[in-house]
């Protein structure tokens, strides 16, 4: 399912902690989870961590392609289900979820449950810089061209109030998110798609 360019995608982040001698039934939890969640419009991936072998955190990510997606599968009754199958085992400590500018450059992730290694690392800041600046910049120069004129005469406080009004929804719903979506491969320190 393609998200539409207004919307969002929601990565949830949860914390979750079980006695480590629990582990095989963790695991066989942690799976049934995966693949309730894999059967849902708008899913877009998992990952589970822990921070070290015998560890009692599990940290989860997940992701669905925007908050309607992601409602549908938290108020679901397989959900419900599967959280309730847990009681006893694992106690839940954290949720996080986030939007927009923080998740502009996490790309869609699922990494194996017995993969123990942690997420990738976010792109350096200079090409996070540079892919807001591709945006930033034509943008800028559009807005300079096409209403540049109605805000001359009006004081320099509020026409770079009123612009910013304008260019940041701007910036935040359409634009960056199909510079970062163009330029995953290079953010990301993959091969252009053309040279593959």
């Amino acid at each position: 399912m393609e998200t539409a360019p207004h919307e969002l995608a929601v990565t949830v982040a949860i914390t979750r902690k079980a006695d480590p001698s629990r582990n095989a039934e963790m695991l066989a939890w942690v799976r049934a989870g995966t693949t309730l969640a894999e059967d849902f419009p708008g899913f877009l991936g998992v990952g589970w961590v822990r921070p070290a072998q015998g560890s009692t955190e599990w940290h989860m990510l997940y992701r669905f392609s925007d908050a309607a997606a992601l409602h549908g599968w938290e108020e679901s009754p397989q959900r419900q289900w599967w959280l309730s199958s847990a009681q006893g085992m694992v106690e839940h400590t954290r949720v996080e979820k986030r939007t927009g500018i923080e998740g502009w450059f996490d790309p869609p992730q699922e990494h194996s449950i017995d993969d123990l290694t942690p997420a990738p690392t976010p792109p350096p800041r200079w090409k996070q810089a540079v892919t807001i600046w591709v945006g930033f910049f034509p943008l800028s120069l559009l807005a300079a061209v096409t209403i540049g004129h109605l805000l001359a005469d009006i004081n320099v406080v509020l026409r770079t109030l009123v612009s910013t009004l304008c260019l940041t929804p701007l910036m935040t719903y359409f634009v960056l998110p199909r510079v970062t979506q163009s330029l995953q491969w290079w953010l990301q320190g993959q091969r252009a798609p053309w040279r593959r």
